[in-house]
C-alpha cells in the first residue's frame, strides 16, 4: 500500500494474456506479440514506402530511411567492419529499427509496453547474432583456424593454455550471446518498472490534496523519465546493433 494506492505485483507489468486465437493450441496473440508484428510491419513499411519514392531531393519516409540507411551504414558498420561488411548493411539496418520500434511501445498509449522487456525476442536476435558472426568465421578464417583463433590468444605461454582456453570458450562462445540478450532485455526491464512505478506514484499525488504543492514537480519528473525512456529505446537498440557488428567483424578481422 503506498499513499493509499495498491502497488500491483510485477507479474502484472510483464504477463499479458492472449487476446487473440486464446483457444488455439498452436498460437496464440498477446499485446507482446502485438507490438512485435507491428514493429515488424513498421520496419518493413519504413522501407518499402522509401524505396518506391525516388526523389533526387529525399523528402518525408524516403528522407527518413535513407537517414537510417547512412546512420547505420555511417556509425555502426563502417565504424566496426569497415567496406568488406557492407553485404550486412541490410541486416544491420532492419535489426536498428525492428529494436527500436519494439522499444518505442513504451510510451505509446494503451501498449505502453517495450516489447523487449520480455526476454524472448532478444535471446532469438541474440542467438541469430551468434550464429552469422560463428558462420561469417568460419567462411572467412576456416574451421581449424577460426576455433584456434578463438580459443588460443597470440602471446600465451603454453603453460597457461590449460586455464585460457576454458575462459576464452565460454567468454567467445557462450557469454556474448548472453550478454547481447541481458543488456537490452534488463535495460527495457528496468526502464519500464521505474516508469510504471513512478507513475503509480504521481497518480496517487494527484489524489492527495495535501500533496498538490509537489504535483508540478513530479509530473515534469515523469515527463523527464518519459524522455529518458525514449532516449533508452534509441541507445538499446543501437547498443545492440553495434554489438552485432562488432562480432561479426572480430570474426572478419581476427586479431591473430
Amino acid at each position: 500500500m503506498l499513499l493509499g494506492l495498491d502497488v500491483p505485483p510485477i507479474s502484472n507489468l510483464t504477463n499479458w494474456p492472449a487476446f487473440a486465437f486464446k483457444n488455439s493450441s498452436l498460437f496464440a496473440l498477446n499485446k507482446v506479440g502485438l507490438i512485435y508484428l507491428i514493429a515488424t510491419a513498421l520496419t518493413l513499411l519504413l522501407f518499402l514506402v522509401g524505396a518506391r519514392q525516388k526523389k533526387a531531393v529525399p523528402t518525408g519516409v524516403q528522407a527518413m530511411s535513407e537517414m537510417g540507411v547512412e546512420f547505420v551504414r555511417d556509425q555502426v558498420l563502417m565504424q566496426t567492419i569497415g567496406p568488406e561488411g557492407l553485404p550486412f548493411l541490410p541486416y544491420l539496418t532492419a535489426l536498428f529499427f525492428f529494436l527500436f520500434f519494439s522499444n518505442i511501445f513504451e510510451i505509446i498509449p494503451y501498449f505502453q509496453f517495450p516489447a523487449n522487456a520480455r526476454f524472448a525476442m532478444p535471446l532469438v536476435l541474440a542467438l541469430v547474432t551468434w550464429v552469422i558472426f560463428n558462420v561469417v568465421g568460419v567462411v572467412k578464417q576456416g574451421p581449424l583456424h577460426y576455433v584456434k583463433n578463438s580459443l588460443v590468444p597470440s602471446g600465451v605461454p603454453k603453460a597457461l593454455l590449460v586455464i585460457v582456453i576454458p575462459i576464452e570458450f565460454v567468454s567467445h562462445f557462450l557469454v556474448k550471446p548472453f550478454s547481447l540478450m541481458v543488456r537490452l532485455f534488463a535495460n527495457m526491464l528496468a526502464g519500464h518498472l521505474i516508469l510504471a512505478t513512478f507513475s503509480v506514484i504521481c497518480t496517487a499525488v494527484f489524489k492527495k490534496s495535501l500533496l498538490l504543492v509537489i504535483l508540478p514537480f513530479s509530473f515534469v519528473l515523469l515527463f523527464a523519465l518519459t524522455g529518458f525512456e525514449v532516449l533508452v529505446s534509441f541507445l538499446q537498440a543501437f547498443i545492440f546493433t553495434i554489438l552485432t557488428a562488432v562480432y561479426i567483424g572480430g570474426t572478419m578481422h581476427p586479431e591473430h
